[in-house]
């Protein structure tokens, strides 16, 4: 059955190492990395499109044209003068990333500030993904906008998607941080946290204390990563079930790890409905990305089924 994906969020230019002192640009980010791999593996029935805003500017009309060429849709992307797509650099030490960033202007932080427009994204749309991030870069009242929208898909029966994806130095104040990590947690109807994140902001002692919190905030449906040691799934009452994570040879990039599993599950739960297997599915998929450069990997270097 044929439908449509919204991913809502930030895309960055993003730098990273190239031969010598040569830098290789790209564009990136959480929500649009999840868009990216989402439409890879959607059957070309679905519809797969990104909301965000980026400016005027020379650099978001190659971003625009870039976010076409992979067969993400670009009608939802609002164009705002004086602003420009955020910046930011991957530092790679052992397969192993950090980051710096350049956001201070970023037109993404405008994305939710035309209510009209966001609610028709939103309304057209029958699962919508956003993450912590989305949430981080916006001001308070428009956080509150993009949830408002978000609770009242959720109670028409949309798929509403949260990846925490915590990231403490966007956010001000860590009290603030965790309560609309929580405010968005509360929105959605299948979060897919990363364990490590919960453990270290919010003190879970183990996946199923994670798994808890976000049922006792009115989730059913709850997919936690923990890396290597695997997935753990959490679905409508049910009793929690396992999927181990995919053999690596060796790690080469762990940028878009995450989102990628989060994309390529999607996928494959929005066309069967199999949560198990397409945590199955996904685990390959992250694993086959991280053995390559760069957040987003082209579809022949990765798994067919």
């Amino acid at each position: 059955m044929a439908g449509r994906l919204l991913s809502i969020g930030e895309c960055m230019v993003e730098l990273m190492q190239a031969e010598g002192d040569l830098l290789r640009k790209g564009y990136a980010g959480d929500t649009f990395n999840t868009a990216y791999y989402a439409r890879l593996f959607l059957p070309q029935d679905w519809s797969v499109d990104y909301l965000t805003a980026v400016g005027t500017d020379t650099v978001s009309n190659e971003m625009l044209a870039f976010i076409e060429k992979t067969g993400v849709g670009t009608g939802h992307i609002r164009r705002v003068e004086g602003r420009s797509p955020g910046l930011y650099m991957i530092h790679l030490k052992d397969g192993e990333r950090s980051f710096s960033y350049w956001r201070s202007v970023s037109a993404a932080k405008t994305l939710a500030d035309d209510a009209d427009h966001l609610r028709a994204a939103i309304e057209a749309s029958d699962i919508l993904v956003f993450s912590g991030i989305t949430l981080a870069i916006l001001a308070p009242p428009a956080v509150e906008t993009l949830l408002s929208e978000l609770r009242r898909a959720k109670a028409a029966g949309k798929l509403v998607v949260f990846d925490p994806n915590i990231r403490p130095r966007l956010w001000d104040d860590k009290r603030y941080m965790l309560e609309t990590i929580s405010a968005g947690a509360r929105a959605s109807s299948l979060v897919m946290p990363s364990f490590d994140d919960e453990a270290t902001h919010f003190g879970d002692s183990d996946i199923a204390a994670t798994i808890a919190r976000y049922r006792g905030l009115g989730i059913d449906k709850i997919v936690v990563k923990d890396g290597p040691s695997g997935v753990t799934l959490s679905f409508d009452g049910g009793a929690s079930q396992f999927v181990a994570s995919a053999k690596v040879d060796k790690i080469i990039d762990t940028t878009s790890a995450g989102d990628s599993f989060n994309g390529a599950f999607l996928a494959r739960y929005a066309v069967d409905g199999d949560p198990v297997a397409a945590a199955g599915f996904a685990a390959a998929t992250a694993a086959s990305v991280i053995q390559h450069h760069g957040a987003l990997v082209a579809r022949d270097k990765l798994p067919t089924a």
